[in-house]
């Protein structure tokens, strides 16, 4: 979780990403997302409707152990942050991680 939690902190800072609900579902349908995190305690249509998305497009979703606050803070941000998308990794080894699993 610790290497893990580094590594989307890396991709945020140095990649980019997608954040919030619409801008991930965008991200989805513009077939730029590679890899959809959610926190793990968050709306239930919200995250059905992006894991049926990213299904559909064949885009891996992991689910971060944490809540939206949590994972706002871990991306550096001032606000929660319910999910993200993971567009390009930068520096980051989240999308070779996220692969074998």
């Amino acid at each position: 979780m610790a290497e893990t939690s580094s590594e989307i902190r890396l991709a945020v800072d140095s990649g980019e990403t997608a954040i919030g609900v619409r801008s991930v579902i965008r991200s989805i349908r513009s077939d730029s997302a590679k890899l959809v995190i959610i926190a793990s305690k968050n709306k239930e249509s919200n995250r059905s409707n992006v894991e049926h998305l990213a299904k559909v497009s064949g885009i891996r979703t992991y689910e971060y152990n944490g809540t939206p606050a949590d994972l706002g803070t871990l991306c550096g941000k001032p606000f929660s942050v319910s999910m993200l998308s993971i567009i390009s990794a930068g520096n980051s080894k989240i999308l070779e991680q996220r692969s074998g699993e």
